[in-house]
């Protein structure tokens, strides 16, 4: 589906972008050429995380149920578990042992908030695990919190998937029946969400508050599905309405992006475009750019730091100096994300790899302790 690698390719540019934007000496001084860009990537560019969560609901929906049941038994959902956590945490791992190191030598002479504290055993622990933000320890690198909420909406919606097969075997539903049954329990789900756990930020660190935007996503591939044109309009026009129902509840920019995003892959789901976007979307680079985009996404804050602190002992503090130094640091981002997708995210899901990397990572936070 090239349109989702497009999408994603170009949403994971605005992240980093925002990040560019938003840490380190240089976009303070770059903001005097150029503060318009500047303000709105920093402000707002945190909102296309909104883009990844729905279309990894959409991914979710086909991988787990695409006719609306679950693929497999049940007996295999601890293998889908533990296959999703080794997808995500190779390369997360990676990256994390980049960022450590990279803080590390250059804490002594790089004064800045945006450097992270040294870790301490059990704070690297939790990240190898995915639950730092569920034990309240300070994060490590920016992002690392999407990687977590990821894990936990998937083994979330791995739970709903099993829970309709087993209300299906009990109620002995047809498959119909059965597929009506699990789109009403994400439907459900997403509604709690968006109407209720949403409204709570302290809820921010776990699935619940994300669910809607997922749920979104997966409704979306059952919507995109359906063959009957007149029954996937009253489906397309029940998401829609319940979106904006969720919307005048309360407005959010952030879950009218999600609603947006769901409503145009179901579309184009529908359509047959996500295989066959236009030309102009399916170009070589933005392809090639939204293979790459999880490991861009985990890999370019070592980077922004590095670039940041070598930029300010180089003394580096005019306004165009500034911009050419972000410009490198974006360019320096992507051929890094290269070298991690090549060497680590494309390799098979091994547990002897993501186990090796936790112990690299546990080692590096011990050797930057002594």
């Amino acid at each position: 589906m090239p349109l989702l690698d497009t999408a994603k390719g170009l949403a994971c540019l605005v992240i980093v972008a925002h990040h560019l934007c938003r840490y380190g000496p240089l976009p303070e001084a770059a903001a005097a050429l150029s503060p318009g860009p500047i303000g709105w990537f920093a402000e707002h560019g945190r909102l296309a995380v909104q883009i990844f969560l729905v279309i990894a609901g959409f991914l979710a929906a086909g991988s787990l149920a695409p006719e609306g049941v679950l693929r497999t038994g049940s007996a295999g959902a601890w293998h889908r578990v533990w296959q999703r956590y080794a997808r995500l945490a190779m390369p997360y791992l990676a990256a994390l042992c980049v960022t450590v190191l990279v803080a590390a030598a250059i804490r002594p002479w790089f004064h800045n908030e945006v450097v992270p504290a040294a870790p301490v055993f059990t704070q690297l622990l939790a990240h190898g695990l995915l639950i730092q933000d569920l034990l309240g320890y300070e994060a490590l690198s920016t992002g690392v919190w999407y990687v977590a909420i990821d894990f936990q909406l998937f083994v979330l919606a791995l739970v709903v998937v099993t829970l309709a097969e087993w209300l299906q075997r009990r109620w002995r539903l047809r498959a119909g029946r059965a597929a009506w049954l699990l789109a009403v329990l994400v439907l459900s789900l997403a509604m709690a969400s968006l109407f209720a756990f949403n409204l709570r930020s302290e809820l921010d660190g776990t699935a619940l508050y994300f669910v809607g935007s997922y749920g979104l996503g997966m409704l979306a591939f059952w919507i995109g599905r359906i063959r009957s044109r007149a029954h996937w309009g009253a489906a397309l026009a029940l998401l829609a309405s319940l979106g904006a129902a969720a919307l005048a509840w309360d407005w959010r920019i952030r879950i009218a992006i999600a609603l947006a995003t769901a409503l145009l892959l179901a579309v184009a789901q529908r359509r047959g475009a996500l295989a066959a976007p236009p030309a102009w979307l399916a170009s070589r680079p933005l392809l090639w750019l939204g293979r790459i985009s999880y490991s861009l996404f985990l890999i370019h804050f070592p980077v922004i730091l590095l670039v940041n602190a070598l930029a300010s002992l180089a003394g580096a503090d005019t306004p165009g100096l500034c911009l050419l130094d972000m410009a490198l640091a974006l360019a320096l981002a992507i051929g890094a994300a290269a070298l991690l997708h090549r060497w680590v995210e494309s390799r098979p899901a091994s547990g002897r790899l993501t186990a090796s990397l936790m112990a690299v990572l546990l080692a590096s936070g011990a050797l930057v302790a002594a």
